[in-house]
């Protein structure tokens, strides 16, 4: 239902802006988020008693909305964009192609499909994105859109008031987007609410297992594109069945906020929390009826565990986490550890997986690209230009044939930050890797760290710039 993507029109883009790999550390600190991960512990440690792991609290009591320097602002989606157009350039290997500026509230989800992008902030506007230019927009009933995903003709948001909203774009229309519905539905809680079993007790109170009781913190689509699976605060993992609207399934996951759910090949499915752990879950199917249960911990520590990603193949499986470390985990080798990547100064907020490259996206207001080969990670490049911390990525392919060459793979960045922009790069596979010279951020290097140890950092060996491990 949605266009095929067409080339970025370039031609229209002028003085374009490059990555800086030399970032300055007084420029990479965030002066709120500071407070939050000056120790870089976890949400259980680093805040106050109030936001402890207290099976009563509400997660909006200490969530990084509530604490944020930044203040909510709300406007029509159907207003002119600020845009800025760029001048035909030379496309450098890794760069700034240009920014999306809304003074509408911080960006908290992003979507690419083609040659569309979809954006949620904590106004009550989604916004829809054509080449770079605006191209409709619609409203939520309800405030923060914390979440994206799209299948075919239908998007689901997830929001801060722990529903889950069903979009559908027209068929004669591709800017026009109606609301197609709510999970769950109105009937179903109507049938669930009539009989006293289908209660739980979340915070000593009497929930309906179908509802989420908190706020909608992350979207995952199974690999067939028939189960949505969705992620709270209220540290549950729910899982939807498409085609009849229906929750078929309600696991309590974690013992704190659940910030990230992907769902992988062969039914796996990871989810990570603000308890500092990362669990695998296996889908197992009988007939109609699809049970998901725990396979493996793969991670127990003290920070918070902020994001998650999957390689396209799921061969590798990333976490980021409050720390401000990517660590990762091979599935070839029975999701053994396989190292370390250290980029960033403050917590590490987002990630996206394409081809061979790795986004993280963190509060210290960076984008580090990572190039894989087998299970060495090297930093390409760090992108810079964001003046808040960077909340969402989203990866499409470059289709432009004149910024392509057949032998490269280059891809289009967008990356949503609490600056209340969205800046749109271009990245490609083969651009050089950064020497250890420019890319040491005031003392702090981008290193990939292999699980076994064998650490070797290149500014003492002589004879080699690269930090290749």
């Amino acid at each position: 239902m949605l266009a095929e993507a067409e080339s970025i029109p370039r031609s229209k883009f002028e003085n374009l802006a490059h990555s800086a790999p030399n970032i300055p550390a007084s420029a990479g600190m965030v002066t709120d988020l500071d407070v939050e991960y000056p120790t870089r512990n976890s949400s259980a440690s680093a805040l106050s008693a109030a936001c402890s792991l207290d099976p009563t609290r509400m997660s909006g009591e200490c969530s990084p909305m509530t604490m944020s320097p930044w203040n909510n602002t709300s406007s029509s989606p159907f207003s002119k964009s600020p845009w800025q157009p760029f001048e035909e350039s030379k496309v450098p290997p890794n760069g700034l192609i240009g920014s999306l500026l809304r003074e509408e509230g911080h960006i908290y989800s992003l979507a690419a499909t083609g040659d569309l992008l979809y954006t949620g902030s904590d106004s009550k506007n989604i916004r829809v994105w054509k080449n770079l230019k605006e191209f409709s927009g619609f409203k939520s009933n309800s405030g923060l859109v914390k979440a994206i995903v799209i299948s075919g003709d239908k998007l689901f948001t997830g929001h801060q008031d722990g529903k889950i909203r069903v979009w559908r774009v027209s068929s004669k229309d591709q800017s026009v987007h109606k609301r197609a519905g709510t999970l769950p539905t109105m009937m179903d809680i109507f049938k669930y609410s009539v009989k006293p079993s289908n209660y739980v007790l979340v915070r000593r109170q009497k929930k309906l297992w179908i509802k989420h009781s908190d706020a909608v913190s992350c979207l995952s689509l199974s690999e067939d594109k028939t189960l949505l699976y969705s992620a709270s605060w209220d540290r549950t993992l729910k899982v939807w069945r498409i085609e009849t609207s229906k929750c078929i399934e309600s696991i309590h996951a974690h013992d704190d906020a659940v910030n990230s759910v992907v769902a992988s090949v062969e039914g796996m499915v990871y989810t990570g929390a603000a308890d500092g752990t990362v669990k695998v879950w296996k889908k197992e199917q009988s007939g109609k009826i699809i049970k998901h249960t725990l396979a493996q911990t793969l991670l127990k520590q003290e920070s918070a565990v902020t994001a998650l990603a999957a390689s396209a193949s799921g061969s590798i499986v990333y976490c980021g986490s409050s720390d401000g470390l990517v660590n990762f985990w091979e599935r070839e080798k029975q999701l053994s550890h396989g190292g370390v990547l250290k980029g960033h100064k403050l917590a590490v907020l987002c990630l996206a997986a394409a081809g061979n490259l790795v986004f993280s996206g963190s509060a210290d207001k960076t984008i580090c690209v990572w190039r894989r080969e087998g299970t060495i990670h090297t930093c390409l490049s760090v992108l810079s230009g964001h003046t808040g911390p960077v909340k969402c990525l989203a990866v499409e392919k470059d289709k432009d044939v004149n910024a392509s060459k057949a032998d490269e793979q280059r891809w289009i960045v967008y990356s949503g930050s609490l600056d209340k922009s969205v800046k749109v790069w271009g990245v490609s596979e083969q651009a050089p890797e950064l020497t250890a010279t420019s890319h040491q951020r005031g003392g702090f290097d981008a290193d990939s760290i292999p699980s076994d140890g064998s650490y070797s950092s290149s500014a003492g060996r002589g004879s080699s710039h690269n930090k290749r491990f």
